[in-house]
Parts: structure tokens; sequence; C-alpha cells
């Protein structure tokens, strides 16, 4: 599905600046910033409606909306300098998730203007890595007693139902791959979901790489992180690539590198450690790629993102900020009716905060899967 989406837009000789992949139970949500005449992005929007998978389009460039990237920059930290990093860490709420003898790993949350601040302060200190995700949007909730969020209950959300809170982080470490999943042929992102009554081998795991000690068939979720040009069409022969060989992307992000005109392209890919080698053979075959890394077998931070919007009243609201607040989480909107909130972490954190909040009425989410560096 990514292949098909992404050839629509190179077909229109269209650059893809960023792109994000949230993912559902049987769905996922694509968010795509392109720049175009208005014209031209309507009837790209209206070849986008004509494919048989895409279930709706939207543009939110002329709406009131909540945006938000998220970003992990690896800087240089002489022993002289680790005062004044940690300096502007605070002055941009960043945090630190990462630190070695010669070097700091940083995350940071906001807009894409903040991005480039941050990045432009560091850059003294000597950029190593940068991996940014596409960016991700919430429309802004209408104020007063129009707000529709009564349409989003809980029936919205069967998949969110019957799973008791206290086993949301067992439930998410044991997500596994069966035999009827593999067949799946809805589309190339598709999150995988445990079925009842078997035993199989862990693939969406927040910490991948480990198999059980009786697991033979060597099958993980392998995270590639791949350096390309910036240019139209480049992403439609990248994502050709795992097409043609049946491979199914769990997740996408697209984001600017830290050189000039290249891109970070990072993905999570089931499949054992020699067929994700001969993948990464046949991508070094291609001319826009610079370089690819399976960082599956080494130490690597990983971080999702994700923005979820809450129908509240007045007294809800506070203890839907008290649960934020365990979780670490940000209100980054707030309307008479609802409440926004943006969490980073790993995929255990974004399901359970979900599974709390769904008995107050879930009215959206948009969930950008794991960057790493």
């Amino acid at each position: 599905m990514i292949n098909r989406i992404a050839g629509v837009f190179a077909r229109r000789g269209y650059n893809i600046e960023s792109l994000a992949v949230g993912l559902n139970k049987d769905r996922a949500l694509f968010t795509i910033v392109v720049s175009g005449t208005e014209r031209v992005l309507q009837q790209v929007m209206e070849q986008l409606q004509k494919l048989v998978n895409v279930l709706k389009v939207e543009d939110l460039s002329k709406e009131p909306q909540v945006e938000r990237e998220l970003m992990l920059i690896k800087v240089g930290a002489k022993p002289e300098h680790r005062a004044e990093i940690m300096y502007l860490v605070d002055i941009f709420r960043a945090k630190i998730v990462d630190i070695s003898e010669h070097s700091v790993t940083i995350e940071v949350t906001g807009d894409p203007g903040k991005m480039v601040a941050v990045q432009r302060n560091l850059s003294k200190f000597g950029i190593r890595e940068i991996a940014r995700t596409g960016k991700i949007a919430l429309r802004r909730e209408k104020m007063g007693a129009s707000a529709p969020f009564w349409r989003f209950s809980a029936a919205s959300y069967p998949d969110l139902e019957g799973t008791p809170v206290d086993s949301v982080i067992a439930g998410a470490r044991d997500r596994t791959v069966s035999g009827e999943t593999a067949a799946y042929v809805g589309g190339d992102v598709y999150p995988v979901e445990p079925t009842d009554g078997f035993s199989f081998n862990q693939v969406l795991d927040a910490h991948w790489g480990v198999l059980n000690d009786e697991d033979t068939s060597g099958l993980r979720s392998h995270t590639l992180s791949m350096i390309v040009k910036d240019a139209p069409g480049v992403l439609n022969i990248i994502t050709g690539v795992f097409s043609r060989r049946g491979y199914n992307i769990q997740s996408l992000a697209v984001g600017h590198s830290e050189v000039e005109g290249l891109s970070r392209i990072t993905t999570v890919v089931p499949g054992t450690d020699e067929s994700i080698s001969k993948l990464v053979q046949q991508l070094y075959k291609l001319v826009d790629l610079h370089e690819v890394k399976d960082l599956t077998h080494i130490p690597f931070a990983e971080r999702e993102l994700m923005l979820i919007k809450i129908a509240v009243n007045a007294a809800a609201r506070r203890d839907v900020l008290d649960i934020a607040s365990i979780f670490r989480a940000k209100a980054v909107d707030v309307s008479d009716h609802t409440i926004t909130l943006e969490l980073t972490g790993d995929l255990d954190k974004m399901v359970a905060l979900q599974r709390l909040l769904e008995p107050y009425g879930i009215c959206g989410t948009n969930w950008q899967n794991s960057i790493s560096t």
C-alpha cells in the first residue's frame, strides 16, 4: 500500500517532504507533507481516493490543527561542553535518552520550526546523526456545544474492548506473527495481533531481537535505517523493492537527515537474519540510496510519538490530566469538550495509555511508529 501511495506522488513529480505511518488494528493512518498548487493537490487527492485500500483522504492545511514531530539527534559531547548542552536541552524542553563517553542522544518534540532551531543551536558541537519522524497532526476540536465528540464512543474502538488494563504491558510484549497473519494480503502496512491458542515469535515488541529459547524459525522484526537522496520518486523506488519481494512494512518514518539534500528512512520489517541480509544487498544496488543499516543486532535508541484526543467534561479533565502526568504526557490542546495529549515512548507505553483513556471516549489518534538512532 505504501508503494501505491508513493507512486501516485512520484508519477506527478511531487517530492514527499515527510511521511508518517500510524497503525491501528486493521488500518493505517498516513500523514503526508507535500508542497504544490491547490489545484494539482486536489487532483492528487482524487487519484488517492481511487485506490481500493484508501478509505478517506483529507487536506488539513486549511484547518486549525495540532501538529507535532519527533526528532532524535546525536551530538558530540566533550566534558567541557556537556553543561552547555544540558542548558540547551532544558531551554527546548527536550530530553536526553542516551549518553556515552563522547556523545549524547537527545529527544525533541515540537513543530518543524522548533526542530530547525534545535538543530541550528546544537550544530556547533558536531551533529553525528539525526532521525526525524514525519509530521503528524490532529484537527483542533470545535468549541461549544457543536463539538461532535460524542460520535467517538467506546464502541468506535472494538480493538480496545475486552482487554483488562492490567494485562496491557504483558500483552504488548507477547505480540507475535502467526501463519494466518503472515498470509494476510490486505496491504503492506499492518500491525500484528496475537491469535488465541497459538504460540509464535515476537514481532512488534519494542525491544526487538530477543527470541524465545524454543524458537527455531529465527523470525523477528528488523529495524532498517536508510540514507537516501531527497528527490521525487525515491520513496516509490525504495518501497518497490520491499513490495516486489513480498516484505511487509510494519512501520515507516521519513524525514530530513543531518546532511542537506539527503533524507533518512526508518522502517521495521519482519524476517529472518538471512532474508533481511539479502534485502539489504538489493537495496544497496539502488542509485539513490547512500547507506542502509540493520540496527537490530546493535544497541540503539528508539522512540514513538502519539497524539491522542480525549472527550472530557469539567469533572473528567482532572482525571485525564492525572493519568497523563503518570505517563509523562503533555497536554497540547484543550477545548470545551476535548483535550489532546502528546506522548513519546515505546510501544508498551503507548498501548497502556490508550487502554486507560478509552473509557473516557477517544476522539482520534495519530501515531508515528518508531524511529531509531
